[in-house]
């Protein structure tokens, strides 16, 4: 019994011991257990490690900021788009289902209709509700939505596009909307910082900021007017909204971007403003663009060539019966000025004559055999069909041998090495394409293309920003290109897109 006794008084011993030693090591914060923390002792910093004073200047920059993005933010909108597509049906299961909503009635019970919803972005440009985008973005859709800054969304109406100046006109029916002004871009220069404001990847009223990296940068040959560089973010969605300057302007419009992701890696593009307001104008009162004509094709100038000056554009062939060959303009003349202005390069030519009211005189001043003289001429609108200008290639270069009807590879430097096919239904099945692409697929490579990044089943749906939906369309947009420029391919792989850059070897 006495033994007992003392077994039961150690125990109790030894417990008050263990629980004194757990009290101990828990107020010491060794141990804790669910529901019960002793609290931190902590200490918040009470001031800045910087002296507001030290940077004011950036504090008042901050606002500024803030007040500009806040100014010109409800003048952009969220573009929406629907296009129904056409398929098979072949069965009740429908992978789609979750990105698509499928109409019910359809002409032929062996199709169905996909309604496939796009993104892009605009900007209001006038107190009626006229908005600009591009056209790439409103183009062969069945229905146009915009989403206003304070979430309303409005039913858009297509009041004129351009495919090759890549540009369309929305209008919208609110008295509120809030309008930017159309800055005059030959002002701008490297350097200047700019907002990218638009809808990348569905989220609304997104800004970037950057500078404007470079001017002048070749657009596809087509058109008539050069882009701005920018290093401001641009991603997919932002096609359409504007690039903004310091007072709240819009300098340009967001377009394109080279990437190797698909993303921004720091390249964007976007048509210069004063483009934007002769298209946007043109579309107004004439429904369509309205480009002038002079009707030459010409070059850029070579050291050594003009008396020693670099300046111009020399004159390789003049088109019969054109507003150039009624001002008896001549093989080798060279243009230096034109209606006053300096021309520097020939898309600066071209740019000048594209934006010239039509029927207008105007002065040239050329420099024949080293003579310099002035003549005029009297500038037209574009025919229909007429090819615009190219920028021949440099004398000394040689040229690509002509290829026959038949061949699928056509001139144009880097693309000259791309063979390429027609994209057929069982093609875009065999190589599980996206729905809905259109382009031309890559058959093959040569090796010295220059394009290693290139693979054959590669689809190729625009060049140089130009749509490319058949073989025929390839040929007559690669026919067109000036062979020493850097050429920009949209290749989809697979169910991914990206760019590719070829640049003259």
């Amino acid at each position: 019994m006495k033994n007992l006794l003392k077994f039961f008084l150690f125990v109790a011993l030894l417990s008050l011991a263990i629980s004194a030693l757990y009290d101990y090591q828990l107020h010491r914060g060794k141990l804790s257990t669910p529901g019960r923390r002793t609290p931190e002792k902590y200490t918040l910093a009470d001031n800045p490690n910087v002296d507001p004073k030290q940077v004011a200047s950036l504090d008042a920059l901050n606002r500024e900021r803030r007040a500009l993005v806040s100014s010109v933010v409800p003048s952009v909108v969220a573009v929406k788009t629907s296009k129904k597509i056409a398929i098979q049906r072949q069965n009740e299961l429908d992978p789609f289902g979750f990105f698509f909503r499928r109409p019910r009635t359809f002409r032929n019970p062996n199709e169905e209709a996909l309604v496939q919803n796009s993104l892009g972005s605009g900007v209001i440009v006038t107190n009626e509700g006229h908005i600009i985008t591009n056209n790439h973005v409103v183009d062969q859709v069945d229905e146009i939505e915009v989403q206003l800054s304070d979430g309303r969304s409005k039913k858009a109406r297509l009041v004129g596009a351009d495919s090759q100046v890549d540009l369309a006109v929305l209008k919208i029916d609110d008295p509120g909307v809030k309008p930017l002004k159309l800055a005059d871009s030959d002002t701008v220069q490297a350097g200047d910082f700019v907002l990218a404001i638009g809808n990348p990847f569905g989220f609304e009223e997104t800004v970037t900021d950057g500078i404007i990296s470079s001017k002048g940068r070749p657009n596809r040959a087509d058109v008539f007017n050069d882009l701005l560089q920018t290093n401001a973010a641009i991603n997919p969605g932002n096609s359409g909204g504007p690039l903004i300057n310091l007072r709240g302007e819009v300098v340009g419009i967001n377009a394109a971007i080279i990437s190797r992701s698909g993303g921004s890696q720091g390249i964007g593009f976007a048509i210069p403003s004063n483009t934007v307001r002769t298209a946007l104008e043109s579309l107004l009162k004439q429904g369509r663009i309205i480009r002038g004509y002079l009707g030459i094709l010409t070059r850029a100038l070579q050291s050594g060539q003009g008396n020693g000056e670099t300046e111009g554009a020399i004159v390789d062939e003049v088109v019969p019966g054109s507003p150039a060959a009624e001002a008896q303009l001549q093989k080798g003349d060279v243009i230096r000025k034109f209606d006053g202005r300096d021309v520097k390069s020939f898309p600066e030519l071209r740019n000048l004559v594209s934006q010239v009211e039509l029927n207008k005189k105007v002065e040239l001043e050329i420099l024949r055999d080293g003579q310099s003289m002035k003549v005029t001429a009297q500038i037209r609108e574009q025919p229909i069909d007429y090819q615009p200008g190219r920028v021949v290639p440099r004398q000394g270069l040689p040229q690509p041998a002509p290829r026959g009807p038949d061949e699928q590879n056509e001139s144009g430097g880097g693309l000259a090495a791309i063979h390429v096919g027609e994209l057929t239904p069982e093609i875009v099945r065999q190589l599980d394409l996206p729905n809905g692409v259109r382009g031309v697929v890559v058959t093959g490579v040569d090796p010295d293309a220059g394009a290693a990044d290139l693979q054959k089943g590669d689809v190729i749906e625009e060049v140089n920003q130009q749509p490319v939906p058949s073989l025929a369309d390839y040929k007559k947009v690669v026919s067109s290109l000036d062979p020493n420029q850097t050429q920009v391919l949209s290749v989809c792989r697979h169910r991914s897109r990206s760019f590719l850059v070829l640049r003259p070897r």
